[in-house]
């Protein structure tokens, strides 16, 4: 026992919990002696979680506080489970985010990127990361985060730079790195390509512009539709559909491209869909993924007319150097003028955006590096399917499977400066492609020294794909890869299940050949009290780091934890903040309570573990606080277990609150206070000691810096609460009877608290309590009497078997028992009764009003149906309160 543990309350809980003087101190403690540090320990289980790594991009939000109150939770159970627990931390380079905000750094300074120079940018960008890396350190440490910080990783840094130049290399030696020509998402402003699932697609009203394509030889036209008049400069052919019994006949002849005067083909290709517009659709290989592939099919010609920058280029005509939307306006106006243009029809459709900055996207053919996905997706599929990986909630593995059942190649060149260069190597002299791990001297095909680097850095999900095993060290065989992967778990949002999770999944298995994780955790987003997302426009948002301030850190992990369920959104308010405080401040004063009246308790070895239930020194209250936490140990191991962390919450919120508080201590405290019944009083401590020490254990995990502020303060074994044992229900008992026992009382209590409230005693009167039941049943609540006279405010207790009801008393049916509390004397009952009859009155004439207005066949007929169904739910209501009241006047007449 710690020399704290003989301080009485006064001396260390203050009044209130004050979360500023206590986080702050407790974390120190934890971190100064290294109880967050995993060690390789072979033999001793172990339970390894991965952080995902936050963007080096700004403050973490309220979505970043949830992923990792979670994650602490579950490390710090599992510590405590005994289990050699590494949460290792790390950060997230994110390539283009990252490089957009330094640009726009550079540009309130007046200077760009390439004026700076590639050296100069990216020792800047190193700066901003290294700042920023600091304060999402900082941020998570006030969190209660409980990493093992001594491992914590960043993607850029050494060890993972070189990972993945090693995966690269060794993908590209097998084949499934290759460099084509493709079509690909191109982004005219963050200038570089993304792949399929960072284009955002958003249903956009907009047009369907039909236009006049004559024949060649001036024999008639063909109309076209289209939803991007801007780019048929880039038009190399026209296409029907074989089946399209319109177009028979047609298909060969060649068409004058409007504007542009050149001659193209009509095609047929069975991707045109006949319902379509006219039918005809325009052909521009070089602007659109599925004319592209139309392209490849028909051999035709590809034409760029919108370059990098989003502006026409050369080949546009005319039109060279106008943004794409200028062009736009600017063609139909030509087309117009003359006479191609057949009309316009409003048309809504999905539009590709950038998920960074919200630019459209403008498909475009560029030459990139691929990673060829089908051998690589196989084996991931097959870990899910034959349940090697599970998701939590499983109907995730459904949306996992139908991405990479269909997945395509994936573009991983990003035309940036941040990232990890490409390890491609280009000779000049004799087209020569050099992909190696170190720099080569000369080229090894004609010896020409002086070789030139690919400009291009990695997709930052090609490093974060290997995170799980190199943050471990790999690709070197070290002892801590061995010994902590594969991890248990990964906690993530549904949002990136395509961008990062299936990812790790291929990698895991391609580079280890096993999987990279068991479980994959999901959770929702984190919405506003209306359901909504949160955003800077709504202003709707919540900053974590505000509620730590003003609350604490505990009371927003508590927040956010209650209630959650796997997969699902949540909803986050104000309510539930100041819910939690509440919480933390009702155990608070309930260990104030318990560590004043164990002032002069000084358990012996042995009392630090619970009596055994049949110790007949044991009072009811005693034994049923003992087989209430046993049963909840249970429950919160089995949900924990779930990964049902918001329950788990939930039932520690209802055990601490009603069980402990409301009902143990207050049952407690006539012995509590009897000094002269030294061998009850010392039991009842005893058993007091313990339901609170296992109750903070069960709630670390949950609240960390309050509960080991507490048990601190509490006399304990051990040095800290966050390494203590975690309880266990195995060595617990159950007393079931007793349970049922202590609920009848309990019912009894709350029955004759509802009369008292019902009919406005005072607080301070005592009552008569008079209980009907069998004799069983009555011998079983006498033994109990003392709990309802404390309890109940009772000044007498009364008990029969049936016989005369009592006159003039309320009554309230608690199972198979009767309890009344006679009102004469305790109020003036001639008073009550005209209270309660004119509310009857009312109730009645409510009653009267809607069964009226339900009763019209023109209210039924015209009222929509949740109306009607609102005013009979008023009318339910009405009737019952004018039964209540009718059964209360009927109590006192007699």
């Amino acid at each position: 026992m710690s020399d704290d543990s003989e301080r009485t309350a006064e001396l260390n809980l203050g009044t209130v919990y004050d979360p500023k003087a206590v986080e702050g101190r407790i974390y120190r403690f934890w971190e100064e002696n290294g109880y967050f540090n995993a060690e390789v320990r072979p033999g001793k289980r172990r339970f390894t979680l991965m952080m995902p790594p936050p963007n080096i991009t700004g403050n973490l939000h309220i979505g970043h506080a949830l992923d990792m109150t979670m994650q602490d939770a579950l490390t710090r159970w599992h510590r405590m489970m005994g289990e050699e627990a590494l949460w290792l931390p790390g950060t997230d380079h994110a390539s283009i985010a990252t490089e957009a905000k330094v640009v726009e750094m550079l540009a309130r300074e007046g200077t760009d990127k390439r004026r700076l120079g590639r050296e100069e940018f990216l020792r800047r960008a190193h700066e901003w990361a290294k700042k920023y890396r600091g304060i999402i350190v900082e941020q998570a440490k006030g969190m209660g985060a409980s990493c093992d910080w001594r491992r914590e990783r960043f993607t850029l840094d050494e060890g993972l730079s070189r990972a993945v130049v090693t995966a690269f290399v060794r993908l590209y030696e097998r084949g499934l790195i290759y460099r084509g020509t493709r079509i690909t998402n191109w982004c005219p402003h963050c200038r570089t390509v993304i792949s399929d699932i960072e284009v955002e697609h958003e249903d956009r009203q907009g047009n369907l512009w039909h236009v006049r394509y004559p024949f060649a030889d001036g024999s008639g036209e063909v109309v076209v539709a289209t939803t991007r008049p801007e780019t048929m400069l880039g038009d190399t052919a026209v296409a029907v559909n074989p089946t399209d019994a319109r177009y028979h006949g047609l298909v060969g002849r060649m068409v004058i491209l409007p504007i542009v005067n050149r001659e193209i083909p009509i095609i047929a290709d069975e991707y045109v869909e006949k319902e379509f517009g006219t039918g005809a659709v325009k052909v521009t290989p070089a602007h659109d993924p599925n004319d592209f592939e139309m392209g490849l099919r028909h051999k035709l010609e590809r034409i760029t007319v919108i370059g990098p920058d989003g502006r026409m280029t050369a080949a546009a005509g005319r039109y060279v150097g106008m943004d794409r939307y200028e062009c736009r306006k600017a063609l139909v106006s030509d087309l117009a003028e003359q006479g191609y243009l057949v009309k316009v029809e409003p048309h809504s459709h999905a539009v590709g955006q950038c998920s960074r900055c919200d630019t459209v996207i403008e498909p475009m053919i560029s030459e990139q590096w691929f990673v060829r996905m089908r051998p690589l997706a196989e084996p991931a599929i097959a870990a899910v399917k034959e349940g090697r990986i599970r998701f939590v909630p499983d109907r995730f593995a459904k949306v996992y499977l139908h991405w990479m059942e269909n997945i395509q190649d994936w573009c991983i060149s990003r035309q940036l400066w941040w990232g990890h260069r490409i390890p491609a190597w280009y000779c000049d002299d004799c087209g020569e492609i050099i992909v190696a791990e170190r720099a080569p001297e000369a080229c090894p095909k004609c010896g020409r020294s002086g070789l030139r680097q690919d400009e291009d850095v990695l997709d930052t999900w090609f490093s974060s794909a290997l995170w799980p095993f190199s943050t471990l060290g790999w690709p070197d065989r070290t002892p801590e890869l061995d010994y902590f992967y594969p991890t248990n778990v990964l906690v993530t949002g549904y949002d990136i299940i395509f961008f990062w999770v299936a990812r790790m999944i291929f990698s895991g298995l391609e580079y280890m050949g096993e999987r990279p994780f068991d479980d994959v955790l999901i959770h929702g987003l984190v919405r506003d009290g209306e359901g909504r997302k949160m955003s800077k426009s709504l202003g709707n948002g919540i900053d974590p780091l505000d509620v730590i301030r003003d609350y604490g850190a505990d009371t927003l992990r508590f927040a956010l934890l209650t209630g959650i369920t796997p997969g699902n959104d949540t909803r986050f308010y104000q309510e539930k903040i100041e819910g939690a405080r509440n919480f933390i401040n009702k155990l608070w004063n309930a260990s104030r309570f318990t560590l004043m009246n164990l002032a002069d308790f000084r358990p012996d070895e042995g009392e630090f573990a619970p009596p055994p239930l049949s110790d007949p020194r044991l009072t009811l209250a005693d034994r049923w606080i003992l087989s209430r936490l046993a049963a909840t140990v249970a429950q919160v191991q089995q949900l924990l277990t779930e990964y049902q962390l918001g329950e788990a919450a939930r039932a520690l919120y209802d055990f601490t609150w009603s069980e402990l508080c409301d009902w143990y201590i207050e049952m407690a405290k006539p012995r509590l206070y009897n000094r002269e019944d030294r061998v009850g009083r010392r039991m009842t401590q005893r058993v007091l000691r313990y339901v609170l020490d296992q109750t903070l254990r069960l709630l670390h995990p949950f609240v960390p810096f309050a509960t080991e502020e507490i048990w601190q303060t509490l006399p304990h074994e051990g040095a800290a609460l966050i390494i203590a044992p975690w309880p266990d229900a195995a060595r617990m008992a159950r007393d079931e009877a007793c349970e049922r026992e202590a609920s009848t009382l309990m019912e009894i209590v709350k029955a004759v608290r509802n009369i008292r409230a019902e009919v406005n005693i005072p607080p301070g009167k005592k009552l008569q309590v008079i209980v009907h039941a069998a004799a069983d049943e009555l011998a079983r609540i006498r033994q109990a009497e003392q709990y309802v006279r404390t309890l109940a405010g009772a000044a007498e207790v009364t008990y029969a078997a049936g016989g005369e009801r009592p006159r003039q008393a309320m009554v309230a049916v608690v199972g198979s028992s009767e309890v009344y509390v006679p009102l004469r004397g305790l109020i003036d009952i001639d008073r009550e009764l005209a209270r309660l009859t004119k509310e009857c009155e009312e109730a009645a004439a409510e009653v009267s009003r809607l069964t009226a207005k339900l009763a019209n066949p023109g209210f039924r007929s015209k009222a929509p149906a949740e109306v009607v169904a609102k005013e009979e739910e008023k009318l339910k209501t009405a009737q019952e309160r004018r039964e209540r009241l009718q059964a209360r006047i009927a109590a006192l007449c007699e």
